[in-house]
Formats: structure tokens, C-alpha cells, sequence
């Protein structure tokens, strides 16, 4: 079992920063990957961001170059970096570990204003 909770979001004015946190307990050796989702009012749930345990990183198209994954000093955080921030970046950020079995976080509003 993988537990995850995120923290970080907010409201922030367009072209602000935030840094979005994730903080894994549980079995944590046995995560390959960690993913940062979003979900925005009335879409799908997106990709946003990968890091895998090798510590390759991957981002959708919308984010590359704005956004940065990380992984903490410590194993089991891992970081979402935020910079210029737009209004369709407006979504619920959901963590994501993949071990045998895709884990999810609870959530964090990210809010930005134009």
C-alpha cells in the first residue's frame, strides 16, 4: 500500500508560481514512477508531468517548459514546480506513484487568475 498526500496549491495571479509538494508513505520501494495528473471543471483527468525512479522526467506539451518535476532529498517527495502560470492551468493537481498498482492523492486546487 502507497499512501500520498499533496499540498501547495492556491490561488495565484497569471504568470504567478506556485511549487506543488507530494509526500509518499507506505511501501515506497516498491514505486517505479511518480506522474503529476489535473483536472480541470467539466474535463478528463490530464497528464501533466513524469519522473521515473531513474529520475528521466517527462512533460505534456501544454506544460514543457513552465512546469518542473523533482524529486526531494528524501525519496518519497516528489515536486511540481509552477512558473508561469495561465488561467487554463486552473485544476485540481492529483499525485500518482505506479508500483504494481497506480496510487492517487487526494488532491490540491491550483486557482490562477487572469
Amino acid at each position: 500500500q502507497v499512501q500520498l498526500v499533496e499540498s501547495g496549491g492556491g490561488l495565484v495571479q497569471a504568470g504567478g508560481s506556485l511549487r506543488l509538494s507530494c509526500v509518499a508513505s507506505g511501501s515506497i520501494f516498491s514505486i517505479n514512477l511518480m506522474d503529476w495528473y489535473r483536472q480541470a471543471p467539466g474535463k478528463q483527468r490530464e497528464w501533466v508531468a513524469t519522473i521515473t525512479s531513474g529520475g528521466s522526467t517527462h512533460y505534456a506539451d501544454s506544460v514543457k517548459g513552465r512546469f518542473t518535476i523533482s524529486r526531494g532529498n528524501v525519496k518519497n517527495t516528489v515536486y511540481l514546480q509552477m512558473n508561469s502560470l495561465k488561467p487554463d492551468d486552473t485544476a485540481v493537481y492529483y499525485c500518482s506513484g505506479v508500483a504494481s498498482y497506480r496510487y492517487w492523492g487526494q488532491g490540491t486546487q491550483v486557482t490562477v487568475s487572469s
